[in-house]
């Protein structure tokens, strides 16, 4: 015999317990009672009065719901508070502890990048700590492994939280570091929430500046040790222009090479390249 369900395995039981002491003609139960099917000339029941009896049928229920229960509820992670001192002693000097590292106060377990992270690494700076500057700024020495962001841009601070969501996707979050970004109850701190603003701000800019740029095309552009380099337009001549929203961005202004038809040429703002024909269309840099 066949059972569809777990219910239907104990509603059966249940009934042909019934049935074989003679309680009741038929189940009083959801389901009927099944005929009892003969083999030779004896019957089933009496194999299956143990097996199928109501006992084992709810026993069988109550491990059934128990497992179910245990596979798909899943217990709460509950993430440490680290402080700075304890942080330090997972620097991947002790091989028998985890390596793990900070970044804007998250705490991810990086052993299994230990050849980068590890002691002798090439990451290894970045182990023990929350060294989130040195992200951006490259100084891996001294003052430069520090947590702070002062001064930086908002595509500096943006890249700072690209990179803890490169943390989070490829590594395990263990913890947070209590300090400048979480509290000593795991809350963020006003830097943490001023860093994320700041770096979403970056963004917004930064996609107006893309879109303002693909207004006016870019230039061509190479550069090789023997000759130098060299900006040319397919379409028109190159100029060289502000990028107005640079400074919002990175903090400092800049340029670009952009290519710009004669009809154009009148804007203001446009610059020619040193020693460079003005209506040329290469130009040496």
């Amino acid at each position: 015999m066949v059972f569809s369900s777990p219910w239907e395995l104990f509603l059966d039981a249940s009934c042909s317990g019934l049935v074989a002491r003679g309680g009741f003609s038929g189940c009083p139960l959801v389901l009927p009672c099944r005929r009892t099917k003969q083999i030779g000339s004896k019957s089933m029941i009496p194999a299956r009065r143990f097996l199928l009896s109501p006992f084992v049928g709810v026993t069988l229920i109550a491990v059934l719901v128990s497992f179910y229960f245990r596979s798909s509820l899943k217990p709460p992670q509950h993430q440490r508070l680290f402080s700075v001192e304890e942080l330090a002693l997972y620097n991947g000097t002790d091989a028998t502890l985890p390596i793990l590292l900070g970044i804007l106060g998250s705490v991810f377990d990086v052993t299994k990048g230990k050849s980068h992270y590890g002691s002798g690494g090439g990451y290894n700076h970045f182990a023990g700590r929350d060294a989130s500057r040195a992200f951006v700024s490259g100084n891996f020495t001294g003052d430069g492994l520090t947590d702070s962001l002062h001064g930086l841009s908002s595509s500096e601070v943006k890249s700072i939280v690209d990179w803890r969501g490169f943390y989070s996707r490829t590594y395990t979050p263990v913890g947070k570091l209590v300090g400048r970004f979480y509290d000593s109850q795991g809350n963020p701190t006003k830097h943490l929430k001023g860093a994320e603003a700041k770096a979403s701000r970056g963004a917004q800019l930064m996609e107006k500046q893309k879109t303002e740029e693909a207004k006016q095309p870019s230039c061509n552009s190479r550069w090789s040790q023997d000759e130098g380099g060299e900006v040319w337009c397919d379409v028109g001549v190159p100029r060289l222009v502000q990028r107005p929203l640079e400074i919002a961005i990175t903090g400092s202004m800049s340029k670009r090479c952009a290519c710009f038809e004669e009809n154009q040429l009148d804007q203001s703002g446009l610059e020619i390249y040193k020693d460079c024909e003005p209506h040329a269309k290469t130009c040496r840099v």
